[in-house]
């Protein structure tokens, strides 16, 4: 005797071997000997052979109308040899009994399963719904199998274009545009980025690159709703100063100033001038909610994007021949000494005389320059020539400060490798198109003007860090346990130490125009500066605000995609730049095995060639392929240029040493930055 049953969601038939009350021993026509439960017993039969009925039923099963199956079908549960009797005659043959129950399994929308072999049909409503989404699921899956068609063509329909960064970075995997993708992908062998590079579905590899950006961080867009500046409300003291910021020629968003008093007096007191959008901006108000949002400026080579609307911007910038709004830090140090004799914080009108720029002074004032302030002047831009002096002592101060820090960090700040400006002709600050001329010029790092301003923010960060942690006003700090290896700069409540610049605690506090953390710390000082003592009652953020985590959580992810995207963007056109030049060999210093780093340009790329070389072997090399879309170029050595390198003086690091690539390459930015890092 034979038997049919259910097991499992299958349907399967054997030789049974013996029957119990409970269940049956049942041998598989493979020769596998299975235990079935009674209840899963649905057909007993003597012939035909098992595999032979199966194989009638089906026939049968594909024969029945499901429609009229269903109209026969009684309104109460019914098994199926039930419907059998009704649809074919009232002694349906086993084959048909066997191929209704097949056809009954098959079609839920039909008829509901209500037990073993027991079904029921589903209402007319409920049937109507499943045949019209059966009927779009068909719709879409012949949608889906167009688009893989169109795709595997070389051509990228419509619908996929629109949908091409979602797909390729954060794809709903049900989505018919992602799953004509991966069917195109599997039968081409293609990647699928590949595959949709091929079919055209990239109009240009930087808008491959900026559109991903603002899919993954900006995706309602850059443009900012229309927002009014609030105006500052206090009456402030105007500064007996003469103030003047040192920035690069496309910096908007000018937050700090510097002043000199009391040359030739013994006691020298050096200003340091912050924009005060804190004394205009409330937390949770809509200029706030904008910043908090954006967190940063993003910049990137010839464009940024605004952490505040350039109107707002305005309103509070440190303008060349304006009396602006300014948190102000004053320091009184000895003349001789520059020993620090006292500090002071104001809230001020500081008068700006002078906007100096980097790219436009750094050949005028150079050391020589600065160390002879009364030699007489050599020609050169009127402002800087008119600052001299305070220049001068500012320099001086700036060593000075430098070389403290270096006693408290144990060794000296070895910045050897060059900071590269990148500017795109006549771009004059409109969003790139990916086609210009791009021009790479030096700027070695520590030159005299970076390192004035370097040193006064260092200063103005670390004393109002502390400042702050004396008064019990919390803020967000900066913090480095120590210098050894993989031990990364972190972000707290805590005025903690900063090993790598070598101070006791460091706050961000000179960027608030561009940066969200200087913001709140800035509210934080002007509430210090007010209330003194009892400043932690009145601070916006009180000790253990979970506000206070909840912005340095985002600051911190915002900040490191922000960093992330300017460095895939300087390696674009760095790559540009090859290309347009021609340059098809370079010459560079072996820093890390299989590794070379460009001595003339922002470039680290793999050379095959260079893993047995030392530590600062200069090779040649031949560059390969550029790839735009994947920042990929490598090299081959072609010569070595020196015999023997000598003692490598080790780099000063940041978080992350520069990788090769694009996905990993970290940003070039040390804790000792200018403040001024606009493009």
């Amino acid at each position: 005797m034979f038997a049919l049953f259910e097991e499992a969601g299958k349907f399967q038939a054997g030789r049974v071997l013996s029957e119990a009350e409970a269940s049956s021993q049942i041998e598989l026509e493979s020769g596998k000997r299975v235990k079935v439960k009674a209840a899963n017993l649905l057909l007993k039969f003597e012939k035909p052979a098992p595999a032979e009925l199966i194989r009638q039923a089906q026939a049968v099963a594909e024969g029945i109308e499901l429609e009229l199956a269903w109209e026969f079908a009684p309104e109460e549960e019914f098994g199926f040899a039930d419907l059998a009797r009704d649809y074919f005659s009232d002694k349906p043959s086993l084959e048909q009994q066997a191929g209704a129950l097949f056809r009954l399994f098959e079609a839920p929308h039909y008829f509901r399963r209500a037990g073993k072999g027991r079904f029921k049909k589903a209402p007319a409503e409920i049937l109507q719904q499943a045949l019209v989404a059966i009927e779009k699921k068909k719709q879409v899956q012949q949608q889906i199998s167009a688009w893989a068609a169109e795709l595997g063509g070389g051509t990228c329909p419509p619908a996929i274009r629109e949908q091409l960064y979602k797909i390729l970075f954060k794809p709903d995997k049900n989505a018919p545009e992602y799953k004509a993708v991966v069917d195109a992908s599997r039968a081409t062998h293609m990647a699928p980025l590949d595959l949709l590079q091929r079919a055209g579905a990239i109009d240009s590899p930087f808008q491959f690159h900026w559109k991903r950006f603002l899919f993954e961080n900006f995706p309602k867009g850059t443009a900012f709703a229309s927002l009014q500046a609030p105006a500052i409300r206090d009456e402030l003291p105007l500064a007996q100063v003469q103030a003047f910021s040192i920035d690069d020629s496309s910096t908007t968003e000018i937050d700090d100033a510097l002043s000199v008093q009391g040359q030739g007096t013994g006691t020298v007191t050096v200003g340091i001038h912050i924009a005060a959008p804190g004394l205009a901006l409330q937390p949770g108000a809509a200029v706030d909610l904008v910043a908090r949002q954006r967190l940063s400026t993003v910049y990137m080579p010839g464009y940024k994007i605004t952490m505040l609307p350039e109107e707002v911007v305005q309103a509070y910038t440190l303008l060349e021949g304006r009396d602006c709004p300014a948190v102000s830090l004053y320091v009184a140090f000895d003349q001789e000494t520059l020993v620090v004799k006292s500090s002071e914080t104001r809230l001020e009108r500081v008068p700006i005389v002078a906007n100096l720029r980097h790219d436009q002074l750094d050949a005028l004032v150079t050391t020589q320059w600065l160390d002879e302030p009364a030699s007489g002047e050599r020609g050169g831009v009127d402002a800087a020539s008119r600052l001299r002096m305070p220049l001068s002592f500012l320099y001086r101060l700036a060593r000075h400060l430098k070389s403290q820090r270096e006693l408290v960090r144990g060794k000296p700040e070895n910045f050897n490798r060059p900071d590269y400006n990148f500017k795109l002709v006549g771009n004059d600050g409109a969003e790139p198109t990916g086609n210009e001329e791009v021009r790479i010029s030096i700027r070695q790092r520590g030159s005299p003007l970076d390192l004035i301003v370097a040193e006064a923010m260092i200063l103005a960060n670390s004393t109002w860090g502390s400042w702050l942690s004396e008064l019990g006003v919390p803020g967000i700090y900066r913090s480095q346990a120590s210098m050894a290896p993989g031990v990364k700069v972190r972000m707290g409540t805590k005025a903690l130490p900063h090993a790598g610049i070598g101070v006791k605690s460091y706050a961000w506090s000179t960027s608030p125009l561009r940066r969200y953390t200087d913001l709140v710390n800035q509210w934080q000082i002007i509430a210090a500066a007010r209330h003194g003592r009892t400043a932690a009652l009145a601070a916006p953020f009180k000790p253990k605000d979970a506000e206070l985590f909840s912005i340095i959580s985002g600051f911190d992810a915002a900040y490191s995609a922000y960093n992330g995207y300017q460095a895939g963007m300087e390696r674009f056109w760095t790559l540009k730049y090859l290309q347009q030049q021609g340059i098809t060999q370079l010459v560079g210093t072996v820093f890390r095995e299989g590794l070379v780093r460009a001595d003339d340009l922002p470039l680290v790329l793999p050379v095959l060639g260079s893993n047995d070389l030392p530590r600062g072997a200069k090779v040649r090399l031949q560059l390969g392929e550029i790839d735009e879309i994947t920042l990929d170029v490598n090299g081959t050595v072609i010569e070595r240029l020196d015999v023997e390198p000598g003692p490598q003086p080790v780099e000063e690091e940041t978080d992350d040493e520069p990788a090769a690539g694009p996905l990993t390459i970290a940003v070039d930015v040390t804790e000792t930055e200018s403040d001024n890092s606009a493009p």
